[in-house]
């Protein structure tokens, strides 16, 4: 075994170096007693040189004890929650959802609080006539109003000729799923009766942000929003500095 082979080396080397010493010891007492037992008393002496030194070699150490050395963490194979883990901080396999997040907080320029007319903009009806009989949601919009309502607070609003309207344009938006988040709500949506009861709900929301068809609305508006989007196939004109132009919403959102 090897503890014993190593005892065993330990008592070898002791004997070979009280015989060493026996000698030398031997030698010194000779010359200083010149004495017939100097080697009876060299052999005494060499004996408890070498018991001290095999005590001293043998025993325990007392000092602190050795930590034992760090174990290393095993490797984390591909797959297990650590991973996924930090595939959670970004949104991966969807790049698409990333650029859009990109862009809209770009285009918003820090704007917190965003309302948008439904007609022409989310909704492929554009008169409110046709919102009395049905309303569709154009999906190319439904991820973006999505995203919007993540960077700020979204209101959307129009303006209806009855109740069954308003019905009309809230099943759509519910079955959009636009509701789903909890960012855009019911509550968030709001008719009025008039294009003059629009441009007061802009105004007492205190919109930084709004977007529309009406070229008389985002006109008035000028002088009170940050920003404004027209909603237009057609150009503007002369629009002021802070009304953007484009055909659709997804389009200046791209």
């Amino acid at each position: 075994m090897p503890g014993l082979a190593a005892e065993q080396d330990a008592v070898s080397l002791v004997r070979r170096v009280a015989r060493a010493l026996n000698r030398r010891v031997t030698d010194i007492v000779a010359l200083l007693f010149n004495h017939k037992s100097a080697g009876s008393l060299g052999a005494v002496a060499g004996f408890a040189i070498a018991v001290v030194f095999a005590w001293r070699f043998l025993r325990p150490s007392q000092g602190r004890p050795r930590r034992p050395a760090p174990k290393r963490p095993p490797a984390t194979p591909a797959g297990t929650p650590d991973s996924v883990v930090s595939d959670a901080a970004e949104p991966v396999g969807d790049s698409g959802k990333l650029v859009t997040r990109q862009i809209v907080a770009k285009r918003l320029s820090g704007c917190r609080k965003v309302t948008c007319q439904l007609l022409g903009v989310v909704f492929e009806e554009k008169t409110p006539e046709e919102l009395k009989k049905h309303a569709t949601v154009r999906p190319s919009v439904v991820e973006l109003l999505l995203e919007i309502s993540r960077h700020c607070d979204l209101y959307l609003m129009e303006t209806v000729l009855d109740d069954k309207s308003e019905e009309n344009a809230l099943m759509a938006l519910e079955s959009a799923g636009l509701f789903r988040t909890g960012g855009l709500m019911k509550e968030k949506v709001l008719f009025c009766s008039t294009e003059v009861g629009r441009t007061s709900f802009v105004r007492q929301l205190e919109a930084d942000f709004h977007i529309d068809t009406s070229l008389d609305i985002v006109s008035q508006l000028s002088r009170f929003i940050r920003c404004q989007l027209f909603i237009s196939s057609m150009e503007g004109g002369q629009l002021a500095g802070n009304i953007f132009n484009s055909p659709n919403l997804e389009q200046f959102f791209s």
